[in-house]
């Protein structure tokens, strides 16, 4: 399940934690990274840059069709990256002690919190110089759909989604994997679900 709020008492949550659990690492994707791994902006300017050299074969419409198909490109690309800036500034990541919570969404926003304890991988993919991408696999079934989680959720897992971490410092990934062997989730009997909502105060693995 996910929460949609308005408020924030923390930024990144909408209620405060339990005394016994504090952030250890807060922080957003990279704007630029997120454009070059979600949006493909690098592919998209190579595509132009292929149809824009057609405007010189022959029969083509030369200079200006090419300059024509150019300025299109740039404003299509501005798009794309608007809507990475935008998307990078709407979301949070905060990991805890014992809990990832995922805050995004550009108009309304939405609030996931997956206890550590449901966390059986992590796959780290790279994303460009100094981040990285990071899938999840939990235990169970994920019971968001793909669409409800994108962008962050594993590219083309669509019949059994996987939350992932976009476009985060390389240095988290240690952080992330030291608190994750703290929390030894092998201890941990898996919950019914993997995700709960977030009250006033936080308690881990209370569904709403």
């Amino acid at each position: 399940m996910t929460t949609e709020y308005e408020n924030e008492p923390i930024k990144g949550l909408p209620g405060f934690l339990p005394k016994d659990e504090s952030i250890v690492w807060q922080g957003s994707p990279d704007w630029k990274a997120l454009a070059r791994s979600v949006f493909h902006v690098r592919l998209v300017a190579g595509w132009f840059v292929f149809v824009a050299s057609l405007a010189f074969v022959a029969g083509g419409t030369g200079p200006l069709g090419a300059a024509v198909t150019l300025g299109v490109a740039l404003l299509g690309l501005a798009v794309l990256a608007l809507l990475a800036f935008a998307q990078a500034r709407s979301t949070v990541y905060t990991l805890t002690q014992k809990r990832l919570v995922m805050r995004f969404g550009m108009a309304l926003p939405k609030c996931v919190n997956l206890p550590l304890a449901q966390i059986e991988s992590a796959d780290l993919q790279p994303a460009g110089p100094g981040h990285a991408d990071i899938a999840l696999k939990t235990a169970g079934r994920f019971p968001l759909a793909w669409l409800q989680m994108w962008p962050h959720v594993r590219p083309w897992a669509v019949a059994r989604p996987q939350p992932m971490l976009r476009a985060v410092p390389t240095g988290f990934v240690a952080i992330f994997a030291d608190t994750l062997a703290k929390a030894d989730p092998g201890l941990h009997r898996p919950l019914a679900a993997p995700m709960v909502t977030l009250p006033a105060t936080i308690p881990v693995g209370v569904a709403a």
